[in-house]
């Protein structure tokens, strides 16, 4: 069973492979054990594919994760985001926050000591609410896909990870309802690092920070409890 899920794990990850969602560390909970938080993540820059410039967002989440086994759990998050587009040329657009969720699950492939290695995919879709330039009416829909593979070794308080990220994210939009324009990024940029830390607060509770580099430059910062 285990094979199968790290076999699903490199299927998804390989094709996608480029701004990616937050990989969350290699904290997870144990066999029907559940962990629930609050996520902010800052999507700072995000090349894009020709001449449409860069993305930005910021998202915040409500989070669960779910232990299936000892070595599997399965993430979910809802909350609110926005879209932020500066193009080469013509207008910038700022999509204004609504309707943010996302999915994805983790393995944990090692475990000795105080050290663990963790593989995962996560996917983020954003919904703003539509905005008028001119005379023309936009919506638009950001799509970000991930795949990350972390190491991590475990101090009393602070646990620090590091590891590589392969993922895509697209800005998806239409003017006037006219036909869809999925503007992909920038390919030539598709693997990432990640570096974060998990700080205990008490047992039962701890902060996770994260930074994201190379394909984009993006921030998280979350609390997580463990029930």
């Amino acid at each position: 069973m285990k094979k199968f899920f790290l076999i699903i794990f490199a299927v998804v990850m390989i094709p996608s492979a480029s701004c990616a969602a937050p990989a969350y560390g290699t904290r997870m909970p144990a066999k029907g054990r559940l962990f629930t938080g609050v996520e902010t993540y800052s999507v700072l820059e995000r090349k894009l594919e020709g001449v449409h410039g860069e993305m930005a967002s910021l998202q915040h989440f409500l989070l669960a994760s779910f232990g299936v086994t000892d070595w599997l759990s399965v993430d979910l998050k809802a909350g609110t985001g926005n879209i932020r587009t500066y193009p080469d040329a013509g207008e910038k657009i700022t999509y204004s926050t609504y309707f943010a969720g996302g999915y994805g699950f983790r393995v944990r492939v090692y475990e000795k000591g105080r050290v663990k290695a963790v593989c995962g995919f996560q996917h983020i879709s954003v919904h703003p609410y539509s905005e008028t330039v001119g005379v023309d009416k936009y919506e638009a829909i950001l799509d970000d896909w991930q795949g990350s593979a972390l190491v991590s070794y475990g101090f009393e308080k602070v646990t620090p990870y590091a590891g590589l990220k392969a993922g895509r994210m697209d800005y998806t939009y239409w003017v006037n309802d006219d036909d869809r324009n999925r503007v992909k990024g920038d390919e030539t940029k598709m693997i990432g690092l990640l570096l974060g830390m998990d700080v205990a607060l008490n047992q039962k509770a701890w902060v996770n920070l994260e930074a994201q580099f190379l394909e984009c430059a993006a921030v998280t910062a979350g609390v997580h409890w463990e029930f």
